[in-house]
Order: structure tokens, then sequence, then C-alpha cells
């Protein structure tokens, strides 16, 4: 039998090839999602540099500490990420949280806006505040930000993020012509922007929630006040989107707020397998 090595080392072939072997090679299973997720590039080389942005970023912001509103945000962080690490040990997870260093900073700044960097490094600005009202308003928030950090979220979406720049080489190597790479390239951004990149970001965005909410209900807070915050920030008109959500990261407000109260009453069923 003649073998055609042409075939056999086309640069298309082997690119996809790779691809899935890396994607193969890089699953895991979740624990809070039970899902198998992409971690193409390993935490021990996201972690270093997530810390570096977070102290690049609070040298050049104002940290409010001392005050009430500062303590309450500790309070909060302090509660869930208790509550994050009483589930894993329930559900014999006891080393998940080991390369984690949780630290929760009020930043002045009038953004409605917090994040949480992977291996927990949580920022809250103060123009998010208003809207939350009280500390269940500040867990909701946290808690959904927490969740991504303990979803690897951060990591799935830099690992989506390298398989479609891998997509895009094997499709400009076995494309000669240059114009009909071009209407490639075109179609590619365009098709595996909207048809994957983000339909996977709104995924994200979801599972944070449901992780979220049984969090703050593990944590003492009212999972029923969730929806409540979202109907809250739909108002608010520094918030307010004009986007479809075909075009969005995130889910819109109205399907945010009917997904969080379809999944309160769950919360508090799976809170009482974890506290008294």
């Amino acid at each position: 039998m003649k073998v055609d090595f042409k075939y056999l080392f086309n640069p298309a072939r082997l690119g996809i090839l790779l691809a899935l072997a890396l994607v193969f090679e890089s699953c895991s299973v979740n624990p809070f999602t039970g899902k198998k997720t992409i971690a193409l590039i390993p935490n021990s080389s996201i972690l270093p540099l997530s810390n570096q942005e977070y102290d690049k970023f609070l040298s050049k912001n104002k940290v409010v500490s001392g005050t009430l509103d500062s303590e309450r945000i500790i309070r909060v962080g302090e509660k869930l990420t208790e509550a994050a690490e009483l589930w894993l040990n329930a559900n014999q997870y006891n080393d998940y949280l080991n390369d984690y260093n949780w630290e929760y900073t009020l930043v002045e700044k009038d953004l409605v806006n917090a994040w949480c960097m992977p291996g927990g490094k949580i920022v809250f600005f103060t123009g998010i505040l208003p809207i939350t009202q009280n500390e269940t308003g500040i867990a909701t928030v946290m808690s959904h930000e927490i969740a991504h950090a303990l979803a690897n979220h951060g990591q799935q979406r830099m690992s989506a993020g390298l398989l479609q720049f891998l997509g895009s080489i094997v499709g400009n190597l076995s494309t000669k012509d240059e114009k009909d790479r071009a209407i490639f390239n075109l179609a590619y951004a365009i098709g595996s922007n909207y048809g994957a990149i983000l339909p996977f970001s709104r995924s994200h965005e979801t599972e944070a929630d449901e992780i979220g909410i049984n969090l703050m209900a593990i944590a003492g807070y009212d999972p029923y006040e969730a929806s409540k915050f979202w109907e809250r920030m739909k108002l608010n008109s520094k918030v307010k989107k004009t986007i479809p959500e075909f075009f969005s990261t995130h889910p819109s407000s109205d399907k945010r707020i009917k997904n969080l109260k379809l999944m309160a009453p769950k919360a508090v069923v799976e809170s009482k397998k974890y506290i008294d």
C-alpha cells in the first residue's frame, strides 16, 4: 500500500489533530458544575499573572479600608468563601482551594461592577453599593464573582480563545487563494464569535449565578433576594443595556431574573445539607 505523506503531513490536518489532542488531554471535571472543562492553559501559569495584575490594579486605584463598607465587603467575602470550603469538604474535594488566596478589596470608583480574579482576588467598586443596598445584595454580587473563580471560567475563556486562534491558523493554512482566505477570515471571525465564544460566555454567567446562589444560601443569605438585586440593576440608568442578548457576553436581565427566581427554592434545599 502506497502512503501519501503529503496527505498525512498536511498542515491543516496536523493543526486539527493537534487541537483535538490538546482538548482531549486537558479536559477535567469541575466539582461545582459536574461538567468537563477545557484547560489548555494550566492554573500554574494563570495564577501568578493574575496576582500581578491584581497588585498592579491596586497600585493605580484608591483602596478603601477601615470603613463600615470595606469591613462589610470583607465579612461577606469570608462567609462566602467559608461556604465554598464547607461545600467542597463535604463533597470530598478537600484540596481544591489549596492554590486560592482570597482577598476582598473595596475600591473607590463610580463603577457599577465587581470582579474576582482566578485564584480569589476580589474587587468591589463603591459605585455598585447603592444598588446592593445591604449585605445580602453584596452577597449576591460577590457569590457570583467567586463562582467564576471556583468554576475556572477565566481559564476556560483563555482556552476557548486559544482554540479559536488555532482554528483560524488551520483555516488560513488550508486556504491558498487570497480572496478565499479573506472571505474565510471574515466568516470565521463572525461565526466563531457569535456562534461559539459569546454563547460560551453567556453559559458561564448562568453557571456563576447558579453556583453563587447556592453559596449565598449556604452562607446564610436569603437566595430569594438575588433576583431582587437584578431587578434593581435593570432599573439603574448606568447599566441599562440596549444590545440584544445574541450580541452580548451576558444573558439579558429579564432572563437572569427569571432564572434566579427558579434557582432560589433549589438553593434553599441545597443549603440545608450544610447548615443546621
